[in-house]
């Protein structure tokens, strides 16, 4: 039976750089990027161990002989903190879209919604 380690979600974008500079503000750490110099196709991010792809929509077309579908809410992101009401305030400051406001659910977590470049909805939670 196959072995399989390192899990990771890569995320379509029809603007790399501008999906990178997203994630690199909310914290995430960039570890991989191809090419090295100049426009990125694919880069790899890592917040707390969890990593994720940022891959060109055109790129994986060509390269992949893929068609991915590069916005709407195809795939949430889930970011766990202290204070889910301050981080939803501060990223919806920067412009990011508010979908959901805090919410309190199931008597035990308190929810936001928001969402990064490309329409992939980003869940800020916290337990209570």
């Amino acid at each position: 039976m196959s072995v399989f380690r390192t899990p990771q979600i890569i995320l379509f974008s029809a603007d790399v750089p501008r999906a990178v500079a997203f994630y690199s503000r909310l914290g995430f750490t960039e570890t991989f990027r191809v090419p090295t110099e100049g426009e990125p196709i694919h880069v790899d991010l890592v917040l707390d161990g969890y990593k994720i792809g940022i891959a060109s929509v055109a790129s994986t077309r060509d390269d992949h002989g893929l068609d991915p579908v590069p916005e709407g809410q195809r795939a949430a992101v889930i970011l766990w903190t202290d204070d889910t009401a301050a981080a939803y305030a501060e990223i919806t400051a920067t412009g990011a879209p508010a979908l959901a406001s805090p919410h309190e659910w199931l008597g035990r977590l308190l929810i936001a919604w928001t969402a990064e470049p490309d329409g992939n909805p980003i869940q800020i939670v916290q337990r209570l």
